[in-house]
C-alpha cells in the first residue's frame, strides 16, 4: 500500500523527498506499533535528550577558540620542531599539526577550518601549488574524526552497547597513526 502510494506519488510529477515524507505521513498515522507517529515523535525527541551528543557541537566550538586564543599557531611550532627539518617539511608539518589538532577537537571541520587558514597560505608562499596544499590540508584533516576524541566514536560508542570504549579508542587511534605514517611515507619518499 505505501509503495504504491510512494509510486503514484513520484509518477504525478512531486518531488522525490516530497513523496517519501508523504507516504511515510500516512504510514505512521494508520499504522501499527512501532510505526505510530506518536512513538516516532517520542523517540525523535528522546533522541535528542543524549547529553553526550552535546560533545559534537562543543568540539567544533574548542577548535575554533584554539584557533583564536593562537594555540594553533603552538601546534604548528610543535609539529615544526619535530619533522620540520625533513624534506618537504611544511608538508609533514601539516599532517602532524593535524594529527595534534585533532586529538584536542575531535572533529576534521574544525580541524580544516583552523588549520587550513593557516596552512594553505603558508605552504603557498613557500612554492607549494595550491591544489597541493589544499588536498594535503583536506588529505591530513580527515584524520581528525578517527583520533580520539573522536565523534564518530562517541556516537558508535553511545548507540552500540557491550563495547568497550578504551579498547575501541586504542583500535581507532592505532588505524589513525597508521593513516598518518601512510601520508608522511608518501610525501618523504615521493616529493
Amino acid at each position: 500500500m505505501i509503495f504504491i502510494l510512494l509510486l503514484a506519488l513520484v509518477l504525478l510529477g512531486v518531488p522525490f523527498a516530497f513523496a517519501i515524507l508523504g507516504s511515510l505521513t500516512v504510514l505512521m498515522s494508520t499504522g501499527d506499533l512501532p510505526y505510530h507517529i506518536r512513538i516516532v515523535s517520542q523517540q525523535f525527541f528522546g533522541g535528542m535528550e543524549s547529553f553526550p551528543l552535546l560533545a559534537i557541537p562543543l568540539f567544533i566550538l574548542a577548535g575554533e577558540l584554539m584557533n583564536e586564543a593562537g594555540i594553533t599557531h603552538r601546534i604548528i611550532n610543535l609539529a615544526t620542531a619535530i619533522v620540520g627539518r625533513l624534506k618537504a617539511g611544511l608538508a609533514h608539518v601539516n599532517i602532524w599539526a593535524s594529527v595534534i589538532f585533532a586529538g584536542l577537537s575531535g572533529s576534521a571541520i574544525a580541524d580544516t577550518s583552523a588549520l587550513g587558514r593557516v596552512f594553505i597560505p603558508s605552504m603557498e608562499k613557500e612554492g607549494y601549488p595550491r591544489d597541493f596544499a589544499a588536498a594535503l590540508t583536506a588529505a591530513s584533516s580527515v584524520i581528525g574524526p578517527i583520533i580520539p576524541p573522536s565523534i564518530p566514536v562517541i556516537i558508535y560508542a553511545l548507540t552500540v552497547s557491550g563495547v568497550s570504549v578504551p579498547g575501541l579508542f586504542w583500535l581507532v587511534s592505532c588505524q589513525a597513526f597508521a593513516g598518518a605514517g601512510a601520508l608522511h611515507l608518501r610525501l618523504f619518499f615521493c616529493r
